[in-house]
């Protein structure tokens, strides 16, 4: 099994999320995570190494570690923030 670990802005931005739809989303998605951690697409140049997942209208940044076998949500931003 996968660890998953929170980064803390990740923390603050979810709690600012008011909208339980929007919050089960983003659950979902991490247990989509968890089963396939290389679901998200790859990023390059400076955020090489980190994945992207897209939540209309969010993006959620994780970092997957398959020697620690540990994924660790980066962030979650606004796609028009890009």
């Amino acid at each position: 099994m996968v660890e998953i670990r929170f980064d803390k802005k990740f923390k603050t931005i979810f709690s600012k999320i008011k909208d339980n739809l929007q919050r089960e989303r983003i659950i979902k998605q991490i247990k989509k995570i968890s089963e396939n951690p290389e679901v998200g697409k790859p990023m390059r140049n400076v955020r090489k190494g980190s994945r992207e997942l897209y939540i209309k209208p969010f993006r959620l940044s994780y970092h997957f570690l398959k020697e620690k076998n540990l994924i660790y949500i980066l962030d979650l931003y606004h796609k028009k923030l890009q």
